[in-house]
């Protein structure tokens, strides 16, 4: 195994005693992609490892790289709902307004996902409700679409 899938690997497993030791002998693991275009930040959000999410970004980890699909940790993070990354990534200065290859943003994939308190913290931090992805729809579009009311109240 070479160290970015271990690197990779021990990420996944939660073994984050051995993520410094990694960085300081490999420091170009911290901004790797796998395979799949995942770069280690985005991988420790949607584990919601948030150790390993603090020691990659403590190491200069990249804030908003992105995957194959143009995705985020952000974006990652925002259709799970996971408020404690958004939190973590915003603080180290993530763009709220991101967008991936089809335009969507950490807003609307919180409302298509129906991520209620994540939609009011991205709100509340400033996501910019009047963006649209590459269909033309923002994320009160989505919301009246799929009925999400309370959603769709908080957007308007």
């Amino acid at each position: 195994m070479n160290a970015i899938d271990l690197f990779f690997d021990t990420i996944r497993k939660g073994l984050n005693d051995r993520l410094e030791l990694q960085i300081e002998n490999s420091p170009e693991v911290v901004n790797a992609k796998d395979a799949r275009g995942f770069t280690p930040l985005i991988f420790a959000t949607y584990f919601d490892n948030k150790n390993a999410a603090d020691i990659l970004l403590k190491n200069n980890a990249e804030i908003d790289a992105q995957d194959a699909s143009g995705n985020t940790a952000l974006l990652g993070v925002s259709f799970k709902g996971n408020i404690t990354m958004a939190e973590i990534l915003i603080s180290h200065g993530a763009n709220i307004n991101a967008t991936n290859n089809m335009g969507t943003t950490p807003l609307i994939f919180a409302t298509l996902y129906k991520q209620k308190e994540m939609v009011d913290y991205l709100i509340s931090n400033g996501a910019d409700k009047s963006l649209k992805d590459q269909s033309g729809k923002a994320a009160f579009d989505y919301a009246l679409e799929k009925q999400f009311t309370e959603i769709a109240n908080i957007l308007k």
